[in-house]
């Protein structure tokens, strides 16, 4: 199984040691879903943001990622989200966190979430438009250019959707889900390597280019030129740095044309 799958049988390994979930972006992701009794977790890693209850059901495609699913976590199927095996309208939600941008094809992947979908179908995703003023990207161009490339623009979602809802999800400073934008307050995270192959972006970039940007951030940050140039006012707790849960309702039954 290509793509998503072998990128995260190679970096998935101490993906759950950072990546867990983060209170305020579940309690969002839940309001999303509101409504929904059956959920299928499409693209579902170690299931931070799953539902908990007996109907829900999650698909990922990476061995290493199933292995390090908790317990109690939903029952979950090896596949990916351009080829979902169950029928339509088989879920009353349909939910994606942080994977769109991992599919190989997401316009395919969009028409399947769509298709098995009853009720709502929610991403939470970034808006590549609203991400490009983050500070990390001064020290890292490249990683900048590649999330321009895989992050679906707002516009791409409503034109597979139709319409949809949009709602900015401001990341708190102590976010303790590791993704990239978690670490807004706490650049020297940057520097552990532990806390980079948790973000899969940055194994698309070339050592030089992760070297010369480790190098400069560092550096900034004994000067103290990355606190005069970035550092927030205390009181400010969270940060709009682009990510969005985006949602569309489904108005149709099951055997129906999506």
């Amino acid at each position: 199984m290509p793509g998503m799958a072998t990128t995260y049988d190679i970096l998935g390994t101490t993906y759950s040691q950072r990546r867990s979930t983060d209170p305020h972006i579940a309690s969002a992701i839940a309001l999303a879903l509101r409504g929904c009794v059956s959920v299928l977790n499409v693209g579902a890693g170690t299931g931070s943001y799953e539902p908990r209850g007996n109907n829900v059901v999650a698909i990922e495609p990476s061995w290493t990622m199933i292995r390090q699913r908790a317990g109690g976590a939903a029952p979950v199927v090896r596949g990916r989200a351009e080829a979902l095996p169950f029928s339509d309208g088989s879920f009353d939600g349909v939910l994606g966190v942080l994977t769109v941008h991992h599919w190989t094809d997401q316009a395919k992947g969009f028409a399947e979430c769509a298709r098995v979908a009853r009720k709502r179908i929610v991403f939470f995703t970034i808006d590549p438009a609203e991400f490009r003023g983050y500070w990390l990207y001064e020290y890292f161009p490249s990683l900048a250019a590649i999330d321009s490339l895989i992050f679906p623009s707002m516009t791409r979602f409503a034109d597979a959707f139709g319409s949809i809802d949009v709602v900015p999800v401001p990341i708190p400073e102590d976010c303790s889900d590791g993704f990239l934008g978690a670490y807004w307050r706490r650049p020297e995270a940057f520097l552990d390597p532990i806390v980079r192959k948790s973000v899969s972006t940055f194994s698309k970039m070339s050592k030089r280019d992760l070297d010369l940007g480790l190098e400069k951030l560092q550096a900034d940050m004994e000067s103290g030129v990355w606190a005069e140039r970035h550092a927030h006012p205390k009181n400010c707790g969270a940060l709009d740095l682009g990510y969005r849960i985006v949602s569309c309702g489904r108005n149709r039954t099951p055997g129906s044309p999506s």
